[in-house]
């Protein structure tokens, strides 16, 4: 795939909720279908090894970014906020 049809695609920062009430936050075009990669539902371990002990896994907050570039940015802004800013977010 070539640069320009990466930046065309639709874009989502995605939060997931872990069996251990831990989050884990990250980027994708499909939000679902990543969610089913890190559930080790699709037959491939795709998903991140972080969440690979961390089953089931839960669908918590998605946002549609412009860009990947303005995806990473708010990945980023969402990990370095405290778990009680990742609540209050999660309830907004």
């Amino acid at each position: 795939m070539t640069r320009l049809m990466l930046d065309s695609m639709k874009w989502y920062v995605y939060m997931l909720q872990c069996a251990d009430n831990t989050f884990y936050t990250g980027i994708t075009t499909e939000p679902q279908r990543r969610l089913a990669e890190h559930n080790g539902e699709t037959g491939s371990e795709k998903g991140a090894k972080y969440t690979r002990t961390r089953r089931p896994l839960v669908l918590v907050y998605k946002k549609r970014c412009s860009d990947r570039s303005a995806a990473c940015k708010e990945e980023w802004r969402i990990r370095r906020l405290t778990r009680a800013k990742k609540e209050a977010l999660l309830k907004k």
